[in-house]
C-alpha cells in the first residue's frame, strides 16, 4: 500500500499544495496513491493522537508513506525520529519530497536508524546525568527539593525515582507540562519545580509563575 499524508497546522493553510506535490511526484515515479491521509493540526501534538498515529499501527511490511517534507510527521527531531522508528521495525517506507529523505531496506536507511537511535540514547543519558548533578548539588547545599518534609517533598522525589524517563518521553513527543501533570497526578506547580530543579526546564524572572521552554 502507499499513503500519501498530508498535514497542515491551521485552517489557514491549504492542503492542496502538497497533494500537488505528492501527486506529481507519483507521476514522475509512476506510482499511485492507494490512500491518503489528511488533517489539521499542529505537529506539536503527539503522533498517538493524530490521524498519523492510526496510520503507524496499520502499516505493513513493504508499504510506502509519501509526504511532502519531514517537518509534516512532527516539529521536533525526537518525534520524528520515533515515528521513522516504528516505519522502519514494521519494514515500512518512509519518502519525502522537498528534503529527498528515503527511509527503507538499505545500508544508508540502516545508518540513519543507528544514528537516530543512538542520538536517543545521549540525550537520556544527559538528561539523567543532569539529574542526578542538579540533586547531588542540592544536597550539598544543604537544600532539600520542595518545602521541607511534607506532601510536596515526597511528591518530588516520587517523580525523581519513578516517572522521569516518563516526563522526558513526553515532552519529547509535545505533550504539554500540565497534561503530564495530569498524567501522573501531581500539581502542575509540583512538576514545574521539578523541571526547574532538575535542569530539563528553566524558571522565567518574573514572579507571576510563568515558565520559559527550556531543553524541549
Amino acid at each position: 500500500m502507499i499513503y500519501g499524508y498530508i498535514r497542515v497546522s491551521s485552517d489557514k493553510q491549504t492542503v492542496e499544495n502538497q497533494r500537488f506535490e505528492i501527486n506529481k511526484f507519483c507521476e514522475h515515479e509512476n506510482l499511485a496513491i492507494d490512500g491518503w491521509i489528511e488533517e489539521t493540526i499542529s505537529g506539536t501534538k503527539a503522533y498517538n493522537k493524530r490521524q498519523l498515529g492510526i496510520l503507524l499501527k496499520r502499516i505493513q511490511k513493504d508499504d510506502l508513506i509519501i509526504c511532502a517534507e519531514l517537518s509534516r510527521l512532527g516539529r521536533n527531531l525526537f518525534m520524528i525520529m520515533e515515528i521513522l522508528n516504528i516505519c522502519m521495525t514494521k519494514e515500512a517506507k518512509v519518502w519525502t519530497i522537498k528534503d529527498n529523505y528515503r527511509l527503507g531496506d538499505d545500508i544508508q536507511s540502516k545508518v540513519l536508524a543507528f544514528a537516530f537511535g543512538l542520538s536517543a540514547e545521549i540525550e537520556r543519558n544527559l538528561i539523567s546525568q543532569r539529574t542526578k548533578e542538579a540533586l547531588a548539588r542540592l544536597k550539598s547545599e544543604g537544600k532539600t527539593i520542595g518545602r521541607g518534609k511534607g506532601k510536596r517533598n515526597n511528591k518530588l522525589n516520587e517523580i525523581c525515582v519513578t516517572k522521569h524517563q516518563y516526563i522526558v518521553r513526553k515532552l519529547q513527543e509535545g505533550i504539554s507540562v500540565p497534561n503530564i501533570a495530569k498524567k501522573i497526578k501531581v500539581a502542575r506547580g509540583t512538576l514545574y519545580r521539578y523541571l526547574a530543579y532538575t535542569g530539563i526546564r528553566e524558571p522565567t524572572n518574573s514572579t507571576n509563575g510563568r515558565w520559559e521552554r527550556g531543553i524541549y
